[in-house]
């Protein structure tokens, strides 16, 4: 099988997927109050990009949680800490340092946008005191905005949490084979993706919101382990 046949062969998965689900979901209207599985991966795509010569959204991003040995993350609190505050002190922001995905979403929009200097510390430590968290709560506005529109679909996959898991094997993979970071290109991004203006050659490059995986090789009979999750998950 190639790339670009592996690379049909998930995004036909996917849609198998969004029909079990009963469709793609965004931030914006997720709660924890929906029937969330304790564990399992999820896809972000791109609201407005579609695959060359398809009408399938591109995945923009992959990720999972609980991969260290002993983890208690759950696949909801790792999502809701992408989305980002809904009420309280930084109600629409959120904590950049506490998802690497806010994280470079953030730095990007700075680079882009040539404000950089209005927000020296963003990336910076790994917590941050409160009179700066809340000098950079415009920006983390800005940065749920972009995140709680991206469309998103999730697989459970109910395994222990670890590093030799089957979230992370899933997540390695997907990553692996839907880069374009020192291969050759399939489904390119366009040229308006806001990662394009990231400080990481591996995200501008591999088209991904991701750095990790992003050169690795994949192992093709994963789509199988992938398949069987499809066949696993239910609507939340």
């Amino acid at each position: 099988m190639t790339r670009q046949e592996a690379l049909d062969h998930l995004y036909d998965l996917l849609d198998e997927l969004e029909t079990r689900v009963g469709g793609m979901r965004t931030l914006d209207e997720c709660t924890g109050y929906m029937d969330w599985p304790d564990r399992g991966v999820y896809v972000f795509f791109a609201p407005d990009e579609r695959r060359a010569g398809s009408d399938q959204r591109r995945v923009t991003r992959v990720g999972t949680h609980a991969v260290s040995t002993g983890s208690s993350t759950t696949l909801w609190s790792r999502l809701r800490t992408h989305r980002g505050a809904n009420r309280g002190t930084y109600e629409g922001g959120g904590n950049h340092r506490g998802s690497v995905f806010r994280q470079r979403v953030g730095e990007a929009m700075l680079v882009r946008d040539g404000i950089d200097d209005q927000f020296p510390e963003w990336g910076v430590g790994s917590s941050a005191p409160r009179e700066r968290r809340l000098s950079e709560l415009p920006h983390e506005r800005r940065v749920s905005e972009y995140v709680r529109s991206l469309p998103f679909l999730w697989v459970r996959v109910a395994d222990e949490p670890g590093p030799e898991s089957d979230r992370a094997y899933l997540e390695r993979n997907l990553i692996a084979l839907l880069s374009n970071y020192d291969r050759p290109t399939c489904d390119p991004r366009d040229g308006s993706w806001l990662g394009r203006h990231s400080r990481s050659e591996k995200i501008r490059e591999s088209g991904l919101w991701n750095v990790d995986h992003v050169e690795e090789s994949y192992d093709p009979s994963f789509l199988d382990c992938f398949a069987d999750a499809v066949g696993e998950t239910t609507p939340p």
